[in-house]
């Protein structure tokens, strides 16, 4: 690694770890894995698309974690008569007092935040869904021919409903490919959906304050970044995406019904998704459990399967199950 990590300082952020799921524990309610992946998706610089029929928490979830951080946050309440200036902004035309003189000033879009709640981002049309593209790839938004740099760090945290159809757009590929991981919401247990109805149908609530700042973030980002993972893992990681193709695959569930595999951005979020995970458990290299635990949120929304696969009731899940079967190199 390049840097010297001291025991001390990887105890010190460690432990901001601990506190921030600690104090994402007092709203939500279960969902160990989900806030898990949230936090892979924020240590590894990532964006992340959380989905889940209504009324599971996926907006609370968002807003929770921005209270418990010192970033800059806003929600879109995306809908179909968004447009893309709504997002990114727009140039007004202003008048100087002494002069009289015009000019054309940039005025900032919501999307000039730190945490960007896209909240049901499949409820508008392609060309609104697009104008987040540039930003959430270069992190940074072109306007009338100048570029404007985002806040350091920006995440792009978008929800959408599984289930409407009527009035919702799905999200083109190449956005999809954005996202760093797909997180799927589940219903709680019974346990946790009685605690739930208990805290939210009383007079108290939970009080959140901020325990984790920008700076730490962005240390924890550095740190995740130089996390070990050895040869045989990298090897592993890259067939492990490559198996994903129909054309080359050597697995027969996925040259059935597959439509289109993973590219190579799959084996990069794969790779730094595991790395991000080993430091959440406390390790500084990667094992072969932090890659099958990211593989499906990694894969969900970039292998889609064919017409085949729907007529025999062929699920993602069986897919992804077979490619956890694959062995490692030898």
């Amino acid at each position: 690694m390049s840097t010297e990590w001291s025991e001390s300082q990887l105890a010190e952020l460690n432990g901001q770890i601990q506190a921030l799921r600690t104090m994402l524990a007092r709203v939500i309610v279960g969902q160990e894995a989900v806030v898990e992946q949230l936090l892979v998706a924020l240590l590894a610089g990532g964006h992340a698309l959380i989905e889940g029929v209504p009324g599971l928490g996926k907006t609370l979830l968002v807003k929770t974690l921005a209270d418990a951080m010192h970033l800059d946050f806003r929600r879109i309440q995306f809908t179909p008569d968004l447009m893309p200036s709504d997002i990114i902004g727009t140039e007004l035309l202003e008048e100087e007092h002494g002069s009289g003189k015009r000019f054309f000033r940039f005025q900032q879009g919501p999307i000039f935040t730190q945490i960007l709640l896209a909240d049901e981002i499949n409820r508008t049309p392609p060309k609104t869904q697009s104008a987040l593209l540039e930003a959430m790839q270069e992190k940074s938004v072109t306007f009338a021919g100048a570029q404007h740099p985002l806040p350091k760090p920006f995440f792009v945290l978008a929800t959408q409903n599984p289930i409407e159809q009527a009035g919702t757009y799905p999200l083109p590929e190449a956005q999809l490919d954005r996202f760093l991981v797909h997180i799927d919401v589940g219903y709680p247990s019974e346990t946790e959906e009685l605690a739930i109805i208990s805290k939210t149908t009383t007079a108290g609530h939970a009080e959140i304050s901020a325990v984790m700042s920008a700076e730490t973030l962005l240390t924890l980002q550095q740190l995740t970044r130089e996390v070990v993972v050895s040869d045989r893992l990298l090897l592993h990681a890259t067939r492990l995406i490559r198996a994903t193709r129909p054309q080359t695959s050597e697995l027969k569930i996925i040259r059935e019904f597959v439509s289109w595999g993973a590219g190579p951005r799959a084996a990069q979020a794969l790779v730094l998704c595991a790395k991000a995970r080993a430091v959440l458990h406390g390790r500084l290299a990667v094992t072969r459990e932090d890659l099958a635990a990211m593989l499906p949120s990694v894969l969900r929304h970039r292998v889609i399967l064919g017409f085949q696969a729907e007529a025999e009731n062929i699920r993602l899940a069986d897919v992804l199950s077979a490619l956890q079967d694959l062995p490692l190199p030898a």
